[in-house]
């Protein structure tokens, strides 16, 4: 049985704790899997108090997480402030015998204080990524993506992004029906789209704006079988493409071309799990015209290619946990 540690500290967050809670925590006999054996461990002497103002308990500490597949590390108190020491070596043990870790929002610097985040990609909250970045030069830091899968290294924003990536942990070691069975239950989608650009503060948009925008993205999206470019988007926001181009990088955090081609990922995928007759079809249904087109930026997208991807997660048995 894989066990997951969410590792808490003095003014853990309770929300993000409670996310890790009810991912891995609850049992699920309904899906007929075997579901994850989860710890709570205390890094620093218990009670510990959430930024709420709840005591919590346990009778885990650091010396559980060798048990522990993947260590899940919720949140530290203070960017300005070094974890402890004795948390520190705890997960530089846990990276050595190739455990999986997880961070959430501010926990990320728990994991860069280890040293663990040096030459990866990560991401923060994006009221921290400035502070992760500047106290971490090692760190390619992505600030405006909800979350970074580094195979065993995994980190999210901040809060709510929280279930984004701990639903990602669950498709990657269950698959897509399970993940989705969870989000149900859960009642949240099961993929976000976007990353967290389309969340920091900004001035907020002409509403003009955003509706001719907001039609001209319901078009693409009703569409993204059909040849589509920024021109034709322009068009039916009835802009110019320079103009849309710059209401469209402050609404969503990306350009055109990136969001229109992370929707046909998206469709891809989709219809490979829903058992696509082959690449070649998934491809022509999603817009990207060739098999050979798909697979280029499905690689480059997520890692894998759609025929590896079909298999894993298209209909059929369940497979094992991923490591």
């Amino acid at each position: 049985m894989h066990t997951v540690a969410a590792v808490l500290v003095d003014g853990v967050a309770a929300f993000e704790l409670g996310v890790a809670c009810e991912i891995f925590g609850l049992r699920r006999p309904e899906l007929n899997v075997p579901w994850y054996h989860f710890l709570v461990c205390a890094a620093e002497p218990p009670p510990l108090r959430s930024s709420g103002g709840m005591l919590i308990d346990t009778p885990y500490g650091l010396d559980a997480l060798a048990q522990a597949d993947t260590l899940v590390f919720t949140s530290w108190r203070s960017p300005s402030e070094r974890p402890p020491e004795p948390l520190l070596d705890a997960v530089r043990q846990a990276d050595a015998r190739g455990a999986r870790l997880v961070s959430i929002c501010s926990g990320a610097f728990i994991l860069a204080a280890a040293g663990v985040l040096d030459g990866r990609p990560a991401t923060t909250h994006w009221r921290y990524s400035e502070a992760l970045a500047a106290g971490y030069p090692r760190i390619k830091v992505a600030a405006d993506v909800l979350y970074v899968d580094d195979g065993r290294v995994l980190t999210s924003a901040g809060t709510a992004a929280a279930i984004d990536l701990c639903l990602h942990i669950v498709r990657r070691d269950y698959g897509a029906e399970i993940a989705n069975s969870v989000a149900r239950r859960m009642v949240v989608p099961p993929h976000r789209e976007g990353g967290q650009a389309q969340y920091v503060d900004r001035p907020v948009a002409p509403v003009a704006d955003a509706d001719a925008l907001g039609r001209a993205l319901v078009w693409a999206m009703q569409n993204l079988h059909r040849p589509q470019s920024v021109p034709d988007l322009a068009r039916r926001a009835a802009m110019s493409p320079r103009t849309f181009a710059r209401r469209f990088r402050a609404e969503h955090g990306t350009t055109p071309h990136r969001w229109l081609l992370h929707q046909r990922l998206l469709l891809a995928r989709r219809w490979l799990e829903m058992g696509a007759e082959s690449v070649e079809d998934a491809a022509e249904r999603s817009g990207f015209g060739s098999a050979a087109a798909l697979r280029m930026h499905f690689r480059r997208a997520f890692g894998t290619s759609p025929q590896a991807y079909r298999r894993q997660f298209g209909p059929g048995p369940v497979g094992g946990l991923l490591m």
